[in-house]
């Protein structure tokens, strides 16, 4: 058993009732590592304390770690799916599929509870009777959106508390037409109220009608011979015309939908949510997750429906509809946190064009982001480091040497190939190449004991710099023979691990599983890039070697016959 308190835990377990509940898993400093549901707690919180061999790492580090357990009980499911949710907002375990960053993302606020409204942008959904819209985790939408908020309605940026805090005569937005200085009386309550309406149909993606209120606006204007404000409107509905057209799409019998898009490359994940107002789409976000090791795709996209929905619970902008790439775990769940809301997993027409859209757009973010933390990763942190750090090495690797063996396709020229990297950077002064002198039969294990015995040897009788770190291209058996030859060489408390191909994992000879790194991680990067730097070595090697034998001359096996003589007897006889 792996749980540091078993007895404590145990007890607690066994106490546990069998109704529908939220557990919480804690370390022995009381922090809080996972937050997790059950339809009934006790059946659930057993299955921990259970030994099964199919546990993932995620899972055996979690269960290193639980030290207590708290519980809490509710009435149903829903419930319980609610609470969860709640909670791992409020302690953000480090075990639990989140969001990333999905405080940080901004909203636009239109501020009801005032007499005369105002349009914000917030982070923190703390304004009393208020409508909010978002979140925007593009900055860019947002900008436009404000922009043109400002350019097509006159919505006031002043901090005065009206009709209480009015100022004695307007400011410049008045003069240059940016607002109608409701401030001083010019601009009516009912005036003013009309306009908000306007905006928020705006901001809920209801452009026809506003565009239809707008037109009236000017009919009215002109009808009463303010020609200047009817002009003033007529440029708002261009610049409205101008910001929609390039960033509409028509989904003929569309209607109001929200398509979800997914997409996933081990660990990282992102959904995308389109916005499909009035058969048009209208707006664009997505969220990237976290801690995703081992969960499958339709746990994934379950937790962050929960999660993005809980998130928008105060928006106004919920569509009848949500279109979805596939069925999610515990989808009455969701099913029941969005009432009224349809979920839909189209498989032809409009909606399933829709939904392969979003995951379109979901495929090519997730690429986007992967470039850039492979960028950023690399400038941020030093590959030696976390190489040591990740592997849970004594000592620095700065030196390391990776192993390879390569062999033509007729099982002829078993070479071996070593190379040396410095400081994560190829030393190519110590790059070694080896004709395997065993046996004909190409045999892996035996040709790397051969490299590794006759390498250390002559290094060692040499006295020169040994490197702190062996690695060896392939699995357990290649490392098992690595091992033994520099353990006959007295290089006891010398480290060497193997990366394999297949799953890319590292291991170790004194550990039954392999350690599989995050794909982007720089210290997998580097043994990648220190395997691949081997194996092109002795490729090269092996292709030398077998040129050599085609080009050579039985001629030259004649006992006083060299070079000079053979190219003679070639040029003389022809053959």
């Amino acid at each position: 058993m792996l749980i540091q308190d078993v007895d404590s835990v145990a007890a607690k377990v066994a106490s546990s009732p069998d109704v529908p509940g939220v557990y919480l898993w804690k370390d022995r400093f009381g922090k809080v590592l996972y937050v997790g549901k059950a339809k009934r707690l006790r059946q659930r919180l057993r299955s921990y304390l259970t030994a099964s061999s199919s546990r993932s790492p995620k899972h055996e580090m979690l269960l290193r770690l639980i030290a207590d357990l708290e519980t809490i009980v509710v009435t149903s499911e829903l419930e319980a799916f609610l609470l969860e949710n709640n909670l791992i907002k409020e302690h953000r375990p480090q075990f639990n599929i989140q969001l990333r960053d999905d405080k940080s993302y901004p909203h636009v606020v239109v501020t009801e509870g005032e007499q005369f409204p105002r349009v914000l942008v917030v982070r923190r959904m703390d304004i009393a009777e208020a409508r909010y819209f978002g979140p925007y985790s593009d900055v860019s939408v947002l900008r436009r959106t404000i922009r043109t908020i400002r350019r097509v309605f006159t919505v006031r940026s002043c901090q005065h508390r009206l009709p209480d805090d009015a100022p004695e005569r307007p400011c410049l937005d008045y003069q240059i037409g940016r607002c109608q200085a409701p401030c001083v009386g010019y601009q009516s309550l009912a005036s003013y109220r009309k306009m908000i309406d306007n905006v928020v149909a705006f901001l809920e993606g209801r452009t026809v009608e506003v565009r239809a209120r707008l037109r009236e606006s000017m009919e009215a204007a002109a009808a009463r011979l303010d020609f200047e404000r009817a002009a003033e409107i007529r440029n708002s509905l261009k610049w409205l015309d101008q910001v929609e057209r390039p960033q509409s799409v028509q989904f003929v019998e569309g209607g109001d939908a929200d398509a979800f898009g997914y997409a996933r490359d081990g660990d990282d994940a992102v959904c995308v949510i389109l916005r499909v107002r009035k058969g048009k789409i209208v707006a664009s976000e997505h969220r990237f997750l976290r801690n995703l090791e081992d969960e499958s795709d339709n746990a994934v996209l379950c937790a962050f429906l929960a999660q993005h929905y809980a998130v928008a619970g105060k928006a106004e902008s919920r569509a009848p509809r949500a279109v979805l790439p596939f069925d999610p775990d515990s989808s009455d769940f969701v099913a029941d946190i969005v009432p009224g809301t349809d979920l839909l997993v189209p498989s032809r027409g409009v909606y399933r064009r829709l939904a392969d859209l979003a995951d379109q757009n979901a495929r090519h973010l997730l690429e986007s982001f992967r470039m850039e933390s492979l960028e950023t990763d690399e400038r941020a942190e030093d590959p030696v480091y976390a190489l040591g750090r990740d592997l849970g090495l004594t000592s620095l690797p700065r030196s390391i040497i990776c192993i390879d063996i390569s062999t033509s396709s007729q099982g002829r020229d078993t070479v071996g190939s070593l190379v040396w990297f410095e400081a994560g950077r190829p030393k190519r002064g110590e790059y070694r190449r080896f004709k395997i002198m065993g046996s004909d039969q190409p045999d892996d294990c035996a040709a790397i004991m051969e490299v590794v015995s006759r390498y250390f040897t002559k290094r060692i009788a040499q006295c020169r710099q040994l490197p702190d770190l062996v690695l060896v291209d392939g699995g357990k058996g290649q490392l098992s023979a690595a091992r033994k030859a520099l353990d006959e060489c007295g290089l006891i408390g010398l480290t060497a691990v193997s990366l394999a191909k297949r799953e890319e994992e590292v291991f170790f000879a004194d550990r039954p599983d392999g350690i599989k790194l995050p794909r982007r991680a720089p210290s997998l990067r580097l043994l990648q890039r220190a395997r691949d730097e081997a194996h092109r070595f002795a490729v090269a090697y092996t292709r030398k070697r077998r040129e050599q034998r085609t080009l050579t001359s039985v001629l030259l096996e004649i006992p006083g016959i060299g070079e000079k003589r053979r190219r003679l007897l070639l040029e003389a006889f022809g053959s």
